[in-house]
């Protein structure tokens, strides 16, 4: 396994972060369980998860909520060493309930969703606690105050973000700045090669602030996975207009992984990680066979030719902000 640093800070975390979202809707506790030992096993250290994941992630539809934690909770119970062989990351914005102040990030919510996370993972503490969403509403200063109390009582030790504009980020790098708080360290963005806009505004804000980003989704949805070799006719009913959307465009990508004798999924992972800006891409595999599979792509090496033919065949926004679209 390969190690890197958590955007500026002095944390080291595997160029693999294992998501968890399956967890509990998807995957049931024996085979997640298992899937987290063969990621330890393995040498991926960085372990995602979110409040809200284990259920339909709708506030009409509550049932399932955190199971997810529950279940990294559950395993961290069964060695207590293994806590201290991760870094192990949540998030906080969704809805959780019906009430109110069930959601977002008022500094209501945020302390007690704490609370609650840390009883699901059976933890005391949160390696990278994420904002899900920018929160339109609540100023800085009040998310500030919240994350701060969380640090200095040792429940939180650092503070990324997820989905947020190239602007949230600099605006809440401000905010922290005035009060001396070091602010966020991560980004966790929609990335991979058929969704490049973060490369507009997102990647150089981060990169110029300090922060690491956590592409999710890096497969689009199964659509780099080699989806048009694959013969499960179920899956592809679901992605077929997906597929027929894209379709020129997979024909051409899928036979230039056939030309470098590569997997699809393994080339577009490849290709994230060859971005300096990115820390670790979210894989979150089914199985555990969907796990060792995703670990050949830090062995995959792309050439200067092969990335410019990825750039043809997967145009990006035109590079980054204004040059992209300004003189």
């Amino acid at each position: 396994m390969h190690y890197t640093y958590l955007g500026r800070t002095g944390l080291k975390v595997s160029k693999f972060c294992l998501g968890t979202m399956n967890f509990g809707m998807v995957t049931d506790e024996p085979t997640a369980f298992t899937i987290m030992d063969a990621a330890l096993d393995s040498g991926i250290n960085f372990f995602d998860t979110a409040d809200v994941y284990g259920g339909p992630q709708t506030p009409d539809m509550a049932q399932g909520f955190g199971t997810s934690e529950e279940i990294i909770g559950n395993w961290l119970s069964k060695d207590t060493n293994r806590r201290n062989q991760i870094v192990l990351s949540t998030k906080v914005y969704q809805p959780m309930g019906l009430g109110p102040n069930d959601k977002y990030l008022s500094a209501y919510h945020i302390r007690k969703a704490c609370e609650d996370s840390l009883r699901r993972l059976k933890t005391d503490h949160i390696d990278l606690y994420q904002m899900h969403h920018i929160d339109h509403r609540t100023p800085w200063e009040e998310i500030w105050q919240a994350m701060e109390l969380l640090v200095q009582q040792g429940k939180v030790l650092y503070v990324g973000s997820s989905n947020f504009g190239g602007w949230h980020v600099a605006t809440a790098q401000a905010a922290a700045k005035a009060r001396n708080f070091m602010g966020l360290v991560s980004e966790q963005s929609l990335y991979n090669l058929t969704a490049r806009m973060i490369e507009l505004e997102v990647i150089p804000s981060c990169r110029h602030h300090g922060l690491g980003i956590i592409p999710w989704s890096p497969l689009g949805g199964g659509l780099l996975g080699g989806v048009l070799g694959k013969e499960n006719g179920t899956r592809r009913a679901s992605k077929l207009k997906e597929i027929e959307k894209y379709r020129p465009q997979l024909e051409a990508y899928e036979s230039l992984c056939a030309e470098l004798g590569e997997q699809p999924a393994d080339v577009a992972l490849a290709w994230l990680l060859h971005n300096p800006v990115v820390t670790a891409p979210i894989v979150g595999p089914r199985t555990q066979e969907q796990l060792a599979s995703s670990l050949k792509a830090l062995d995959v090496s792309l050439s200067p030719d092969t990335l410019k033919r990825l750039d043809e065949i997967w145009p990006g926004p035109g590079g980054e902000a204004p040059e992209a679209y300004a003189w």
